[in-house]
């Protein structure tokens, strides 16, 4: 093996620091809407998850009828934070510069959502047009499902076996592997929580590093590694 095909990097709390300000804006929310949440359990239980599903998952635990309003009002609020808050993630661009494998981001945010975000902390150009929404395939093929990792490989002609996958999510990485994609896991994030790594790791990360600036290496160590079995 002379190395990785494609790397596909997840962008919400990956590339930009922005799932905690979804934490903050959608805990309040719900909060608001009878179902007490803290910021902190918001990044823990629902990180990479859709607005949408966050609310079918609080649904059928609580017998708490949530409004559809919601959905556009959170997205509302969240497009306007974002738009004034998000941060790119520290050493970002040094792995991106040292990294010569072709690259990609798959997520679950949408298209206009993640133009916006890029644009904003001068990303785009390092991945345009290699930019994916997993909602554009369909509101039922967002990550857990592996779709969007397999419509990217698909779009690079690539083995998905010869893919790595940056995720900061469980939801992302179990996407990922059931893509048969191999996966490092990303704790770097503001939302990060003292049990991250090992969830990540759990659900099927090869390793997990905190700090960006270590994917470069991580990832030549990981080719080495597949290249000796």
């Amino acid at each position: 093996m002379s190395g990785f095909d494609l790397i596909i990097f997840d962008c919400d709390g990956v590339l930009v620091d922005s799932e905690i300000i979804a934490a903050q804006v959608e805990s309040k929310l719900l909060t608001e809407a009878g179902y007490p949440i803290s910021v902190e359990e918001m990044g823990e239980r629902f990180a990479g998850m859709t607005w949408r599903n966050i609310l079918l998952q609080v649904e059928k635990e609580v017998d708490i009828p949530l409004s559809a309003s919601l959905i556009d009002k959170s997205e509302k609020l969240l497009d306007a934070r974002l738009a004034r808050d998000v941060k790119i993630i520290e050493g970002v661009k040094f792995a991106l510069s040292r990294l010569t494998t072709q690259r990609c981001i798959c997520s679950n945010s949408s298209a206009h959502r993640l133009d916006m975000m890029l644009e904003k902390v001068g990303l785009k150009p390092y991945f345009a047009p290699h930019i994916f929404s997993a909602k554009d395939l369909g509101p039922d093929r967002v990550k857990p499902k592996p779709d969007i990792f397999l419509h990217a490989a698909k779009q690079f002609d690539v083995s998905p076996s010869n893919v790595l996958v940056i995720e900061d999510s469980v939801h992302g990485i179990h996407g990922a592997r059931a893509a048969g994609m191999r996966v490092v896991g990303f704790t770097g994030a503001s939302h990060t929580y003292p049990s991250h790594a090992d969830r990540l790791t759990d659900a099927g990360a090869e390793t997990v590093i905190s700090r960006m600036m270590d994917l470069p290496a991580v990832t030549a160590a990981l080719t080495e590694w597949a290249g000796a079995l």
